[in-house]
C-alpha cells in the first residue's frame, strides 16, 4: 500500500510539471506558479465527477471524542478556492478518511479540525508515521480546545523528534502567497498571536498544527462566523500555501 502512495505522489508532481511544460525543480516551483495559473484558466470548470487523477484532499475522521466533522462548508469552500486560484487540478468533492482506511495513501493532504481531543492508538500511530514518511501531510487546525492536548499526542507519535515553531521565513509562508508575519489571525480565541507547531522529517514539514488562528473557520460560508471578506481570503490563501508546500516540497 505504501508503494501506491509513492506512485500517487509522483503522479501529482508529474502532472503539475507537465502543466508547466518544463522540467522544474521543487526549489523553482514558486517561480512557475504564474505560468501554471495562466494555463489553469484554459481548463474547463470543475464538475461533480472530477478527473480521477485530480489531487484529493481529505478530512481526517480521528478518534478521541473531538468533533472532527466541525465546519461543514469549510473544505468545499477551500477546494473551490484551490480550483479557481491555483494551477492544481483538484478534486472538488470533500472526502473523509480514517487512518485505518485502505484509501489513506490516496490523499496527499489531510485536514483535521475541531474542539476536542485527537488520539491515535498504536496501530494508527504506526500507519500515520508511514503515511507522513512517504510524502503525506497533516494539517491540524485548532478550532479551539486542542492546544493543551494535541502536542502531547504529537510527542507520542514522534517521540524521537522535537516539536518546532516554524520561523516566518520558512517556505510554507511564501510558496504561493506571501505571509511575512507568519499565519494570519482569523478568530479571537484567547486574543493571542497565531502560532504554528510542526514535526519535521528529513527536512520536510509533515505535520502543521495551528493555534490561535482558526483558518478552518475562516474557510466557512460568510454567514457562519461573519468574518470580514479580507479575513476569509487570508484564511483561504494560507490554506493554499499549505497545500502547495505539501505537493511541491
Amino acid at each position: 500500500m505504501y508503494m501506491q502512495w509513492v506512485y500517487s505522489k509522483s503522479a501529482i508532481l508529474a502532472l503539475v510539471l507537465t502543466l508547466a511544460a518544463s522540467s522544474v525543480s521543487f526549489s523553482q516551483g514558486r517561480e512557475q506558479i504564474p505560468k501554471l495559473m495562466q494555463m489553469n484558466q484554459l481548463r474547463s470548470a470543475p464538475t461533480a465527477n472530477p478527473d480521477p487523477s485530480a489531487i484529493k484532499v481529505a478530512r481526517l475522521h480521528y478518534s478521541g471524542g473531538g468533533d472532527w466533522y466541525w465546519g461543514s462548508s469549510s473544505v468545499p469552500n477551500f477546494l473551490k478556492f484551490i480550483s479557481e486560484n491555483s494551477p492544481f487540478p483538484v478534486d472538488t468533492i470533500e472526502h473523509e478518511v480514517k487512518i485505518t482506511d485502505p484509501d489513506l495513501f490516496k490523499y496527499p493532504f489531510l485536514f483535521a479540525t475541531g474542539h476536542g481531543i485527537i488520539s491515535f492508538n498504536s496501530d494508527e500511530q504506526e500507519r500515520l508515521r508511514q503515511y507522513l514518511a512517504n510524502g503525506g501531510f497533516l494539517f491540524v487546525n485548532d478550532s479551539y480546545g486542542m492546544k493543551e492536548t494535541f502536542p502531547k499526542e504529537l510527542a507520542r507519535l514522534f517521540p524521537d523528534r522535537k516539536i518546532v515553531e516554524l520561523p516566518y521565513d520558512h517556505p510554507i509562508y511564501h510558496c504561493f502567497y506571501d505571509f511575512p508575519n507568519g499565519p494570519p489571525k482569523i478568530h479571537e480565541h484567547d486574543g493571542l498571536p497565531p502560532r504554528a507547531y510542526s514535526i519535521i522529517v528529513n527536512g520536510r514539514v509533515v505535520v502543521y498544527f495551528l493555534i490561535e488562528s482558526d483558518i478552518g473557520d475562516g474557510w466557512e460560508d460568510p454567514q457562519v462566523h461573519h468574518d470580514p471578506e479580507v479575513k476569509r481570503q487570508e484564511a483561504l490563501r494560507m490554506g493554499l500555501n499549505l497545500l502547495t508546500y505539501a505537493l511541491l516540497y
